[in-house]
């Protein structure tokens, strides 16, 4: 019997989708993915096949993934050619080893020309690659983190109380990474769908001044919001010590474990609305509701980013 191959358990992202999947597929069913083997151990001990991985290294990848039906493949946590090449790799072995479909984690209008997000360069990279080895798929667009939102939140309301950045009065629909995770698994358990792409998107598209306005209501601060250009945006990234790319060094303990460029073109997008999609998608695959912004807020300790786990080698 082939198995459902869930790569990246080590992360954040990743180690919410082996809390989901595990809710929805028997254990014997689930090959689980790392490159840190010692992140694996937990889940051989109870029972689910393991692999190590390195995704910098096509060499053994195919062995990895035998006996996959289906492959879940997170995206990594770098970002421009070494990411490319990565989910290349990724891609090929998948296909060499006779896996069916890949369901990617990939980004809110990933495929629009006039998207400047430097991320979605990726994404679309990798999407336009499966269909063009004619591998099935799902891709998941996924909406901006509210977790990333939330701890910048804080991040300002310790400091001068004036959450700044270049979004200006774009619109976004927030969603939790654990929704995002939630939404992967049950695409990853699902036996009817075929070349889809969904949107997974939170239950409003809102501006980050009514975002800060929810906040405010649930914590009892009181951040305003101050537009900046992109310039000033990454001025402020600098001040924090996050680097530009993600080739540059992490301040251990960052509160920003994204790399300036993405977080900057990122606004970039919303401002321009390229990322204002909001759809029912995630309520359609796990007949559910996402979490809302307020609840996140009133549960903030739950829902913040978190460190850099998943880490290039």
């Amino acid at each position: 019997m082939k198995k459902l191959i869930v790569t990246g358990i080590d992360g954040n992202f990743g180690k919410n989708v082996a809390y989901y999947i595990q809710q929805l597929i028997p254990k014997e069913s689930l090959i689980f993915c790392s490159y840190n083997k010692a992140a694996l151990k937990e889940y051989q001990d109870s029972g689910i096949e393991t692999r190590v991985t390195d995704f910098n290294n096509i060499t053994g990848l195919d062995q990895a993934f035998s006996n996959g039906s289906k492959l879940l493949l997170i995206s990594m946590p770098f970002v421009g050619i070494k990411r490319q090449n990565a989910h290349k790799n990724v891609v090929d072995a998948a296909k060499d080893a006779g896996v069916e479909q890949i369901i990617y984690t990939s980004l809110v209008n990933a495929d629009g020309p006039t998207n400047p997000s430097v991320e979605k360069k990726d994404h679309i990279y990798t999407e336009e690659y499966i269909k063009q080895l004619g591998l099935d798929y799902i891709f998941l667009r996924n909406s901006q983190y509210a977790e990333a939102m939330i701890t910048n939140y804080f991040t300002f309301a310790k400091d001068d109380g004036i959450l700044k950045n270049s979004q200006g009065n774009g619109l976004m629909a927030y969603i939790s990474r654990k929704d995002c995770a939630k939404a992967a698994a049950y695409a990853l358990a699902s036996n009817n769908l075929h070349h889809k792409i969904l949107n997974i998107n939170g239950m409003e598209a809102m501006t980050i001044s009514k975002f800060i306005e929810i906040g405010n209501t649930a914590t009892g601060n009181h951040v305003t919001y101050q537009a900046i250009s992109d310039e000033e945006n990454y001025q402020v990234f600098d001040a924090m010590g996050v680097p530009r790319t993600t080739d540059g060094i992490f301040k251990k303990g960052s509160e920003a474990p994204f790399s300036s460029d993405g977080m900057v073109t990122f606004s970039q997008a919303i401002r321009e609305n390229k990322m204002a999609t909001c759809t029912q998608d995630f309520q359609k695959l796990t007949g559910s509701n996402p979490l809302t912004v307020k609840y996140m807020f009133e549960h903030a300790a739950d829902f913040q980013i978190g460190e850099r786990h998943s880490l290039d080698k």
